[in-house]
């Protein structure tokens, strides 16, 4: 599986064990392979908005004042039909085809 650095901040070391957990020869989505290979699982956590278009994640609504400040990728890759993301502070995104998509923070 090959990581697309998509900011000049990124270090492969970032990633940590995250690259570990996913096998492209696993024919389950990335959730699954996560789930049982993370010792503390997938836990998508709610609350999460994306831009559509940058995939940069932001925590609350983003019309609202207190909102944070989004989070822009760090590293992409693919898993499938899947697009992996990866954030600052351990977050990571697996996005669907349809743009659905869950938050977990692997750390």
């Amino acid at each position: 599986m090959i990581w697309f650095a998509t900011n000049a901040n990124f270090s492969a070391d970032m990633l940590g064990y995250i690259p570990n957990f996913l096998n492209e020869d696993d024919p389950r989505p990335a959730r699954e392979q996560i789930n049982s290979s993370y010792i503390g699982g997938w836990r998508p956590q709610k609350g999460f908005t994306m831009n559509p278009t940058t995939k940069a994640l932001q925590y609350g609504d983003p019309n609202e004042e207190d909102a944070d400040t989004p989070m822009e990728t760090l590293a992409v890759s693919c898993l499938r039909n899947e697009i992996l993301a990866f954030y600052r502070y351990g977050y990571f995104a697996i996005i669907q085809e349809d743009g659905s998509f869950e938050v977990a923070r692997l750390d």
